[in-house]
């Protein structure tokens, strides 16, 4: 009699796990959702932090403030979605009182209990500071000179480093911008980054090979290179060379895989590694040089192998445009500039890297991007147009 009683409550165990894995309108039970920000402690400034979520299906988010009367600094983007995504962001306002605050994030899933997650926001006396993240933006603001101008709604967003590695906040933070970025989340690459470059800010040191992820963008959006390239015989060709960057943080930031693209072993080691040693010999006589690099793939039909968890667009051409700050006898109101683009070909490998030099003026016709647009402001339309239509000097040669 025991056995059969047994046997029968056996049978019955499936169907209690089934009507348990199961919500009331029949979808998955979700017990394992869960929401976790990339930190739980943010500071003063206003800005974002990304957040990552877990869920078998839909799910929403909503914002709790524990501190009575606390106003509404927080948002969730987006505050709805389906399945597991890294990608949400918590935007939040300056916190311009004394006191610390907090959000807590609550995940509901469609089935299933809800994860919390408490950020808490420091106030100024508590070591936060004051200004506005730049980072993540769809357009950059008319910051410094270096910036090629950027524009809404084309997909690439917008990213800054200070020279710890880590994101640069706007002036009123204390701190040294690094470089910048903008990057193409379709094809895993950055279209360009940007920089300003001079003895002091190139720094010493050594050359880290300490290859990481950014950590201003989910690591699933980029290419794992921390380990090796991206297959299919393509090296990793920083933008922003590391020997432009020698103080230690500052070297690190160079091995993130934003700052790398897919280029041909030949071209990377020779006519390109040619090009950098004299842009950063144009710096040493600059007070200076901003310098913009950058990548064109638009007509490209090629890919990298999957190495590197994606399978990343490789580049048709690549280019530098640059702007000489200093006394110059070719200078005009104590600027000039230059720009190169090189066919990403290893048959000009070999080639003289000073072949592929022209105007900004021509360089913007064959790319598509406006360069230094900020100039104007510092020297005016007439002045700024004259610098960008010159022929470069033989100085750059």
């Amino acid at each position: 009699m025991k056995l059969r009683c047994l046997r029968g409550l056996l049978a019955l165990i499936p169907f209690i796990a089934l009507f348990a894995s199961c919500g009331e309108d029949g979808g998955v039970f979700d017990d394992s959702a869960s929401i976790v920000p990339k930190t739980t402690e943010i500071d003063a400034s206003g800005g974002s932090i990304f957040v990552s979520v877990t869920a078998a299906a839909a799910w929403t988010i909503e914002l709790e403030y524990p501190d009575s009367g606390a106003a509404l600094w927080a948002t969730a983007d987006p505050a709805s979605g389906t399945g597991s995504r890294s990608d949400v962001r918590l935007r939040y306002d300056p916190n311009d009182s004394a006191n610390s605050r907090k959000v807590v994030m609550v995940l509901r899933p469609a089935n299933g209990p809800a994860s919390r997650a408490t950020v808490i926001q420091l106030g100024k006396t508590d070591g936060g500071t004051s200004g506005t993240s730049i980072s993540g933006q769809d357009k950059a603001a008319p910051l410094w000179l270096e910036l090629p101008a950027t524009k809404s709604g084309d997909g690439l967003t917008f990213y800054v480093h200070d020279m710890e590695g880590k994101e640069y906040f706007d002036a009123k933070r204390s701190g040294t911008r690094n470089w910048s970025f903008y990057w193409d989340s379709k094809e895993h690459l950055s279209l360009w980054v940007a920089y300003p470059l001079n003895k002091k800010l190139r720094g010493n040191g050594s050359r880290s090979n300490e290859w990481g992820l950014d950590p201003l963008l989910p690591f699933d959006q980029q290419p794992n290179l921390v380990g090796g390239s991206y297959g299919g015989g393509w090296t990793r060709g920083h933008q922003l060379p590391s020997a432009d960057r020698l103080t230690y943080k500052a070297n690190v930031s160079t091995f993130y895989c934003t700052n790398m693209t897919p280029q041909e072993y030949n071209f990377n080691g020779e006519i390109w590694a040619r090009l950098e040693e004299k842009v950063r010999g144009y710096s040493f006589l600059a007070d200076t040089l901003y310098v913009v690099t950058g990548c064109q793939y638009a007509s490209s039909d090629t890919y990298t192998g999957m190495s590197s968890g994606f399978a990343v667009i490789v580049p048709t051409h690549y280019f530098k445009a640059l702007l000489f700050k200093g006394i110059s006898t070719y200078a005009t109101s104590g600027y000039m500039a230059a720009g190169f683009l090189l066919p990403h070909d290893p048959s000009i490998a070999g080639a003289n890297c000073t072949d592929y030099l022209m105007s900004i003026d021509e360089l913007e016709s064959k790319t598509g991007l406006d360069f230094f647009p900020n100039l104007v402001s510092a020297i005016g339309a007439a002045s700024a147009d004259a610098i960008e239509a010159q022929k470069p000097a033989n100085w750059w040669k």
